[in-house]
């Protein structure tokens, strides 16, 4: 039976009190009531110091390059549909670099768990503004403020019908671990944006701020309604909602394909003469 030490105890180099070690203790735990052996996970990261949560993992990791480590995970988990495949990276990695490949993987719907770990600024390099920051916000890089309105993920998400869009706090680990499970076992792309303190960068959103605002929806809120749905996601300020804000059955995009039906790619024989045949026609 697999169980946290599975999953291995290394030192870090975040901030003390940094939100991403809960993040990084939610995961565990999420892997663990998912019953995931550490074979079979697939962590994708990008660059930033919420990409660097899976080196801390005792699990199948690659650290792939800004912004795009949807495509990677989109090809890994076509060529093995077994994995469990998450990909975990920042609110710039995902939202900013790979804003194209985030809403790419909306419309195909691919079986990936996307875990944004969003402090609404850049840590890696140093607080400047992120697609997630607050108008207003004032940096080293932008001493005027932040001219730009803030980039709402779970409205874009709940907007073009992503399959699992939920929203947790990392201050709230029973309840994130909870929303990672339900991402891991939902067919189809499990978008969950992670509010979480950057200690360091953003004394605005702190642990205290977002503890006062956070509320969990309640237990007859219906996420399978699209109109609520977006209505709860454009909630933001006094009160921010977490939880499942959406769901829905759409197919996943490895369905569509008949050759996966046979079985993982990685397990199925190569036809040595057909691969001849395609290669002289290019000759």
């Amino acid at each position: 039976m697999v169980t946290i030490d599975d999953y291995g105890e290394y030192e870090t180099a975040w901030c003390p009190g940094c939100g991403n070690f809960s993040i990084l203790k939610a995961v565990k735990q999420a892997l663990v009531a998912s019953r995931l052996e550490p074979h079979q996970v697939l962590f994708v990261s990008g660059i930033g110091q919420a990409a660097k949560a899976p080196h801390y993992l005792n699990a199948n990791v690659f650290n792939g390059l800004h912004g795009r480590s949807l495509p990677v995970a989109t090809g890994a988990k076509l060529a093995n549909p077994k994995l469990a495949v998450i990909v975990e990276s920042g609110d710039g990695c995902n939202y900013g670099e790979g804003g194209n490949h985030f809403l790419a993987a909306i419309r195909r719907n691919i079986d990936v768990t996307l875990l944004v770990h969003n402090n609404q600024v850049y840590g890696l390099t140093k607080g400047q503004a992120s697609p997630t920051t607050a108008e207003g916000f004032v940096t080293k890089a932008q001493p005027e403020g932040v001219f730009s309105m803030p980039f709402n993920p779970i409205a874009v998400a709940v907007a073009m019908h992503a399959g699992f869009v939920a929203r947790g706090f990392s201050g709230m680990i029973d309840h994130l671990s909870n929303l990672i499970q339900q991402g891991i076992a939902h067919r189809g792309l499990a978008l969950i944006d992670v509010l979480q303190p950057c200690v360091s960068f953003n004394k605005v959103n702190t642990f205290a701020w977002y503890k006062e605002r956070c509320e969990p929806l309640p237990p007859e809120y219906n996420p399978t309604d699209w109109q609520s749905a977006m209505k709860i996601a454009c909630e933001w300020g006094d009160k921010i909602p977490i939880g499942i804000i959406y769901r829905n059955d759409r197919i996943a995009f490895e369905e569509h394909f008949p050759v996966l039906a046979q079985g993982p790619l990685v397990e199925q024989d190569v036809d040595g003469a057909m691969l001849k045949e395609i290669i002289e026609a290019y000759v």
